[in-house]
């Protein structure tokens, strides 16, 4: 059996600390006014069953908490309320963000908290509590309200690691280092798993406060039912916190798609920057180009007359003529010459 915490109280203090979930019940049947906290640790199909049989747990509910993988939310089954959260730790050698979940049923006369993940450590919770009678005299409610307190805490080192991850993207963007993109992106999924672990917990913790006024017969902060009072200020001070990690995630949010469209026209920018040196390199080797082909061009023409009388056939205009030469020589220069004239003309050369 997955137990690692199990207690029955009494007035806010530990009436009993059986050694088995039968003792348990059997306890909370001998102790009026009390309730029963069980803490499980991944508990299989089986092992949960035991639990939902004895406190009447909703199908539903008991298959969410086996099954895990589910969003924070807060559901009630008549009696009892099944609360889903989503507690998170920032991994400071890894710089990365782990996210847990915990189930909370909420009765009556009992909690029961599963835990699919490491934190938050639940043990702290209940030495917390029982250094705090009057806290824990507050019955189920009371523990439901300190294991948020406690997620919510926890929530505040996430929001620092998260803070001074994004400060160095921001130091990356202009050093040119090429992993920034990868980092940023993985940084906005952790961010928008951590909003999805937060956000819902603002309509929860509203929920829960509606419930406790309308059970005390309360309008708003009045004056009712002491215990419901208590538990809806304290509960108004965790959905302030609640409140301002929203504000800093949705600000994270928006400092990352910021420094993406930084990071894409900085990326445009150098593509730009290359590819203008491209252009001028592929200018300059066409005028290059350009100066050859004139050139090879006037050298061209001597060469084809040099050529033709260079074939030695023995019947050839002008090879007798005593002005053959000198003519072969001025042709080919006034050939070149106007080759010149006209590369010239057109700024090839």
């Amino acid at each position: 059996m997955t137990v690692i915490g199990n207690a029955v109280y009494v007035d806010g203090h530990r009436a009993a600390t059986p050694k088995s979930l039968d003792e348990t019940f059997e306890t909370l049947r001998s102790a009026p006014g009390g309730f029963a906290w069980i803490g499980l640790y991944r508990p299989d199909a089986t092992e949960l069953d035991v639990v939902a049989r004895e406190f009447d747990l909703h199908d539903l509910a008991v298959e969410d908490a086996v099954r895990g993988h589910q969003r924070a939310k807060i559901d009630r089954y008549g009696d009892h309320r099944f609360l889903v959260l989503r507690p998170a730790r920032y991994l400071d050698a890894e710089e990365r963000v782990e996210f847990g979940e915990i189930h909370l049923f909420v009765g009556d006369d009992f909690v029961i908290a599963v835990r699919h993940a490491e934190s938050p450590d639940i043990a702290r919770v209940r030495a917390r509590l029982e250094r705090d009678p009057a806290l824990l005299a507050r019955g189920p409610l009371g523990v439901c309200y300190a294991i948020l307190d406690q997620v919510v805490d926890e929530y505040e080192p996430v929001v620092a690691g998260l803070e001074n991850d994004i400060d160095e993207i921001e130091d990356q963007l202009f050093s040119g280092d090429d992993a920034v993109a990868r980092r940023i992106y993985d940084l906005s999924g952790e961010v928008m798993d951590f909003q999805r672990a937060v956000r819902p917990l603002v309509g929860m913790i509203s929920i829960m406060r509606a419930g406790l006024a309308e059970a005390a017969g309360m309008d708003a902060d009045a004056p009712g039912d002491p215990v419901a009072l208590e538990l809806r200020r304290s509960l108004r001070d965790v959905l302030d916190h609640v409140i301002r990690v929203n504000e800093k995630v949705d600000e994270f949010r928006q400092t990352l798609q910021n420094a993406l469209t930084v990071h894409t026209t900085l990326v445009a920018q150098v593509q730009n920057e290359k590819m203008q040196r491209l252009t001028e390199t592929s200018l300059a080797q066409t005028e290059q180009a350009k100066k050859i082909s004139s050139w090879a061009a006037i050298i061209f023409a001597p060469s084809l007359i040099t050529g033709i009388y260079g074939m030695n056939f023995s019947s050839m205009p002008e090879l007798d003529s005593p002005w053959g030469y000198p003519i072969a020589l001025g042709a080919m220069g006034v050939f070149a010459f106007v080759l010149y004239r006209v590369f010239k003309a057109k700024n090839w050369l």
